[in-house]
């Protein structure tokens, strides 16, 4: 009885890690189970019937008691199959509980044949039959009780022994009522051949050999078990920790963690996970690399010898480096080992050749995994492709650098890092003669010192830069220039960048000098001073159209850096720069032609597409103020004749200026209204804002030149604009209501198109 409550504790146990284990090892397992639990099954048997005593000599034909043996195996492994498997309804458990109480009532009586004594064994067929019920029906309690508790979660050693308890004593009790059944009645002496006698020695040896195995057994699903959970902790630690490092990994991540999931309970899990982990690096869009703590490259993933068309022996030490264009193979790799030796992150641009022989720009980022003592124990790398945002940077360059003004840009500590093409033109310097403060270098002695003390002051307080140095030409001659620079800040408020321009102002300082040598000739004054109101218009006129360039510009650096850009948001953004770029010089070559005299053309225009246009314009500027804009456009306008872009310059004008006036208001909406509708003279036009409003006494001098409210104003917007509108025939005037301003310009209709 104690082997059998041993034997059936094993059972259990074997059960769980049959249950847990899953391919070879399963089968290893399930192999290993079923000799286990058939040899103490059959040990029980065998030492009960040891423990039968009769007044002859008995011994044991030894094939048949192997056949016994082989018999409990074959019945053990069916059982521990049964058990292990997800479900087992009634049928499974039937047929099972059949198969493994046949297969131990089968090896009790051959158990008994294997018997040679001077006897004949007579059978009582009741007592068979109920051994042989019972076998079944003690099978079916072992099958429900292995299957109720081979779940590792649900193993309770209490629990476990007191069933295993329940089923020995039930085997248990089946071998006695079978043996209970048996008589046996004298006769000839038996044939002995392969016949023998167990000794004491043998019989105890049989009980401990068995106890030995059922304990081996035991012992080994414990070590198994406590194996298996140390495995899948550290498992799931180096998923932890894979997926903590994965984060820096920027557009895969968040796919690479849905891929690495929890299993993995043995060594056969592990490997699957790191297959698992393999094919999702092998299918994330994106080229993938990793290299030893010495920077050695060894291995990388599909994506990256797809599109090389080299295999990983290729590109194992230093094979990577033949695809580096010539001009970047040096630097790239002396970045590699400078982030190696320093052990810190490293990103870079570099063309790349690929499987078709073409260079291509590749951002390049490699991050150390550092162990918990901070030691590096892996490089992981990315490649993205860049080539289209590098093909993006040279059109937005192209348009900076064809737009008729010099501008500039700088970081936020005041380090200047981008001049255009025509300021570079303008000073005859390069890029790289200008950039940080060498700039200074241009400036006049007498100068620098003013403008580095106004350029530091703006970088402490963040205000708008202003100042009008002296800028040495590249002929030599110093030239007055007004130099303005606004910053850019992010959501926070914090200054990301400072965007600049500088206008050539030596003309207008010259007719200022005139003007104060005692107006000696007031119609050349009268002219200069028309050509420096121009030339300050200018910056106004430019800076809007500028300001949509850097807006949309900085917008799809964003989405270019996102790692998933919104390729049609981006080409909106590109188109809107090309359009702005456009209309900037659009403005240029109207100032140009007032200044030459030359009569603009005026074509007939749909007053609403104008707006419709501006709209369009200035909406990234209305939704960074949380600016709502609504357009009530009538229908069925008769046609204006008018210079588009001017009237384009006229309305961008008052809706900057309304949501400018919009910026302090908090405690309502931010509305800005417009408005077309017919009217006796031809067309009406009302842009109506929910800002400040101004005071109605101004109304009048708001549109003289140079008179402003703003504080960083020069006056000169609401003048020309009214100048636009005379021009073109029509009337510009203002009004203040309760909250916020009113502008309203009417436009004449073509002769023909009149409205009734």
């Amino acid at each position: 009885m104690l082997i059998a409550i041993a034997a059936s504790y094993a059972a259990l146990d074997l059960a769980g890690r049959v249950t847990a284990a899953h391919g070879r090892a399963r089968s290893l397992w399930l192999a290993g189970g079923a000799v286990a639990m058939g040899i103490g099954i059959w040990a029980m048997q065998f030492k009960g019937m040891l423990a039968f005593r009769l007044p002859v000599a008995v011994e044991y034909h030894w094939p048949t008691v192997l056949a016994s043996l082989l018999l409990t195996i074959l019945a053990s492994a069916v059982a521990l199959y049964v058990v292990s498997r997800r479900k087992m309804g009634l049928v499974e458990a039937l047929t099972g509980s059949v198969i493994m109480g046949g297969g131990i009532a089968g090896m009790h009586y051959i158990g008994i044949a294997a018997m040679r004594l001077p006897a004949i064994t007579r059978f009582s067929p009741l007592l068979v039959a109920v051994s042989v019920l019972l076998a079944i029906f003690f099978s079916l309690v072992a099958l429900l009780l292995a299957f109720d508790l081979r779940e590792e979660t649900r193993w309770a050693v209490r629990r476990r022994l007191g069933s295993a308890t329940v089923m020995g004593v039930a085997v248990s009790a089946m071998h006695y009522t079978g043996m209970a059944g048996a008589r046996f009645v004298p006769a000839s002496p038996p044939d002995l051949s392969h016949a023998v006698s167990i000794s004491l020695l043998f019989n105890n040896g049989i009980a401990i050999a068995t106890l030995i195995v059922l304990f081996a057994a035991i012992v080994t699903s414990s070590v198994d078990r406590r194996r298996c959970e140390e495995i899948h902790r550290l498992n799931q630690d180096l998923e932890r920790r894979v997926a903590v490092r994965t984060l820096q990994l920027e557009a895969f991540n968040q796919a690479l963690r849905n891929e690495i999931v929890e299993r993995e309970r043995a060594e056969e899990a592990v490997r699957r996970s790191e297959e698992q982990l393999r094919l999702v690096i092998d299918t994330i869009p994106q080229q993938i690399w990793s290299g030893t703590p010495d920077g050695s490259l060894y291995f990388f993933n599909a994506q990256w010898l797809s599109y090389t068309g080299l295999t990983q022996e290729e590109v194992q030490g230093d094979g990577w480096q033949r695809i580096l264009h010539p001009d970047d193979r040096e630097r790239a790799v002396r970045a590699l080992r400078e982030a190696v030796a320093n052990g810190a992150p490293d990103e870079k641009e570099v063309r790349r050749r690929s499987a078709d022989g073409q260079y291509r720009w590749f951002l390049t980022r490699m991050v150390p995994l550092k162990d918990s003592e901070g030691r590096i124990v892996r490089w992981y790398g990315t490649s993205t492709d860049i080539e289209d945002r590098k093909q993006a940077e040279e059109r937005l360059r192209l348009v900076i650098d064809t737009t008729p003004a010099m501008l500039h840009s700088a970081r936020p500590d005041g380090y200047l890092d981008f001049f255009n093409k025509r300021w570079l033109e303008y000073v005859g310097l390069s890029l790289d003669d200008m950039c940080g403060w060498r700039w200074t270098n241009v400036i006049h002695p007498e100068d620098v010192e003013d403008i580095v003390g106004k350029w530091r002051s703006s970088l402490a307080t963040g205000e708008p830069f202003e100042a009008e140095p002296r800028v040495r030409r590249a002929d030599g001659e110093y030239r007055w220039q007004l130099h303005r620079k606004v910053p850019l800040r992010d959501n926070a408020g914090n200054i990301v960048k400072w965007y600049g321009s500088s206008i050539d102002i030596e003309d207008r300082k010259r007719a200022e000098e005139a003007l104060q040598e005692a107006q000696v000739d007031l119609a050349r004054v009268t002219r200069t001073l028309t050509m420096g109101e121009l030339v300050a218009s200018i910056a106004h006129e430019v800076n809007q159209p500028l300001a949509g360039v850097v807006m949309n510009a900085n917008f799809a650096l964003r989405e270019i850096g996102s790692g998933t850009p919104n390729l049609e948001r981006l080409r909106e953004a590109i188109s809107e720069m090309a359009e702005d770029g456009t209309r900037a010089s659009a403005v240029i070559a109207r100032i140009r032609a007032l200044l030459k005299k030359d009569a603009a053309d005026r074509v007939e225009l749909d007053i609403n597409d104008v707006i419709r246009e501006v709209a369009v314009l200035v909406r990234n500027e209305a939704a960074r103020n949380h600016v709502q804009v609504r357009l009530d456009l009538a229908a069925s306008l008769p046609p204006v004749l008018g210079d588009r872009v001017q009237l384009q310059q006229v309305l961008i004008n008052l809706l900057v200026n309304g949501i400018d006036a919009m910026r302090t208001v908090t405690d309502r909406p931010r509305n800005l209204e417009i408005r077309s509708a017919k009217h006796a003279d031809g067309v009406l036009v009302r842009v109506q804002d929910s800002g400040i409003g101004f005071d109605p006494d101004r109304a009048t001098r708001i549109f003289e030149p140079f008179f402003t409210t703003k504080p960083q104003g020069i006056g000169i917007g609401l003048s020309i604009s009214r100048s636009i509108i005379e021009s073109h025939g029509g009337r510009l005037w203002a009004e203040s209501g309760p909250n916020g301003a009113v502008f309203q310009f009417t436009l004449p209709a073509p002769i023909g198109n009149g409205v009734s």
